[in-house]
Formats: structure tokens, C-alpha cells, sequence
């Protein structure tokens, strides 16, 4: 596998911006998805902090105390993400389309940067500041997109 890339965005724009460049553009996978299917992965995982998560996550909040002092820091440093299996509910299709997937990824930061109401509790940290959950976010695109080379 070649190098990934190293990315780190500052905003869930910038990895919205991000994912149109490489559609426009063109890129190389190094790794198992496609752009379309990083796109689709990244809207199942966002708009849950919206429209709320499955019941059957929130059977791990006991765990929350110790997720937000040893995971967060974790996943928000672009240097040492742990890999997480990915839960089938958050699996994208092998056929997922990248143009499609890109403007509905696009919608969806468009609607997470709009929402004003509290964010709804994230599975591993439960209650956490809109700036968090939004990095959280921003951190886990940058961990997907690095998988692409732009062309």
C-alpha cells in the first residue's frame, strides 16, 4: 500500500471542500473504498448527531467516562487514530456512487453546521460540546479521505 496522506482538517467544511476536489479532480484508492463509499460512511455517522442514534448504542454509556479520557483525545489527533471495525449499520454499498455520495456528504455538513438545537449523544462520549462533536467529525473525515491520492 503507498503512503497515505497526511490531513488534518480544521473545519467539517474543509473536508466537505475536500471531497468535491478529489471528485473534480480524480484520485487513487489506497485502501478498500472508494470516495463515493467514504462519503456514505461519513453521512451514516454524521446525521445520527442530529436525528439521534440506534437505542441499541446507547447500551455502551456506562463505558462513556472512560471513552472521552482515553478514545477522544485518540481519534482528535490525526497522528494516532485507533482503527475501529466499522458496525454494519454504517457500512456503505460496494456500488455507492461518488458523485452522489459527495453532494449528499456535502448536504450533510451543510445541515451539521446549520443545527442550533443540542446535538443528540455520541454512542462512546455521550454529551459533549457542538465543537466537539463537530471535530470529532472533521477528525473522522480526515482519517477516511487519507485513503485517497488526488490525481
Amino acid at each position: 500500500m503507498s503512503t497515505l496522506r497526511r490531513l488534518k482538517f480544521e473545519t467539517l467544511d474543509e473536508a466537505a471542500q475536500e471531497a468535491i476536489r478529489l471528485l473534480e479532480c480524480g484520485y487513487v484508492r489506497n485502501g478498500n473504498w472508494s470516495l463515493g463509499q467514504i462519503c456514505r460512511h461519513l453521512t451514516l455517522v454524521q446525521n445520527p448527531s442530529i436525528d439521534g442514534y440506534p437505542f441499541w448504542l446507547s447500551l455502551f454509556a456506562p463505558l462513556r467516562p472512560v471513552m472521552r479520557w482515553w478514545l477522544l483525545p485518540k481519534l482528535l489527533d490525526t497522528d494516532s487514530q485507533p482503527r475501529i471495525r466499522t458496525i454494519k449499520a454504517f457500512m456503505p454499498p460496494d456500488d455507492s456512487d461518488d458523485t452522489f455520495e459527495v453532494d449528499r456528504f456535502h448536504r450533510s455538513v451543510d445541515r451539521m453546521m446549520d443545527h442550533t438545537a443540542p446535538f443528540a449523544p455520541h454512542p462512546a462520549f455521550g454529551r459533549v460540546p457542538r465543537q466537539t462533536i463537530l471535530q470529532i467529525h472533521a477528525a473522522h473525515a480526515a482519517h477516511h479521505l487519507r485513503f485517497l491520492q488526488p490525481q
